[in-house]
């Protein structure tokens, strides 16, 4: 397997559900026969609490607001996910392969992640809960879909990703102004403890 393209991809995965990421690799590793994915992602005990942590954020993420709070608290887990996959792909050795990748794939999921944490912002400014749930199993979708093209051909899971990532600061910069009206209603959520009525 391609070790940076696959960094990368997988980088930008795990911005956007880290959990799902190594479940879906280790699944396809394990049950798939698919080489060249890591062992430890295909251990018994990983794909458990990978699992039940994928399960938990599937609930959460569609769920307006309580979504944007556990971004918030996936800032820091999101990019460590996406360094930690880069690293093992690399053999986790210490050389300079190993940094490289870590530093693709966090850098990657970094910006992955903020850029779904604030499209979430955004659609969370609607006063419905079915584009929450649309935005989240769109997610959902691509992070299957991008996961197991890491699997299979990662040369073009790079090439996915890529537009996607451009696509996704496009979309940034033309709503963030809904962006910062969805900060501020979650910032009032926060402090009131109730859901805040759309902007």
């Amino acid at each position: 397997m391609e070790m940076l393209p696959a960094a990368f991809a997988s980088g930008w995965a795990s911005g956007i559900n880290a959990w799902a990421t190594v479940l879906v690799l280790g699944v396809l590793g394990r049950f798939a026969g698919i080489e060249g994915i890591p062992a430890g992602f295909q251990r018994t005990d990983v794909l458990v609490i990978v699992g039940i942590l994928c399960a938990i954020e599937l609930v959460a993420d569609k769920i307006p607001y309580i979504d944007s709070a556990w971004d918030t608290v996936s800032t820091v887990i999101r990019p460590i996910a996406g360094a930690a996959i880069g690293a093992i792909y690399a053999g986790a050795t210490g050389d300079l392969a190993t940094v490289t990748l870590a530093s693709v794939g966090g850098i990657t999921a970094l910006v992955s992640h903020l850029t779904k944490a604030g499209l979430r912002l955004a659609v969370n400014t609607s006063p419905e809960p079915f584009t929450n749930v649309a935005a989240s199993a769109a997610g959902d979708v691509a992070v299957t879909g991008v996961a197991t093209l890491v699997a299979l051909a990662p040369v073009a899971a790079a090439v996915v990703v890529a537009v996607l990532l451009v696509l996704g600061l496009i979309a940034l910069w033309a709503i963030a102004s809904r962006i910062r009206r969805g900060w501020a209603a979650l910032q009032r959520w926060r402090t009131r403890g109730q859901t805040p009525t759309a902007a």
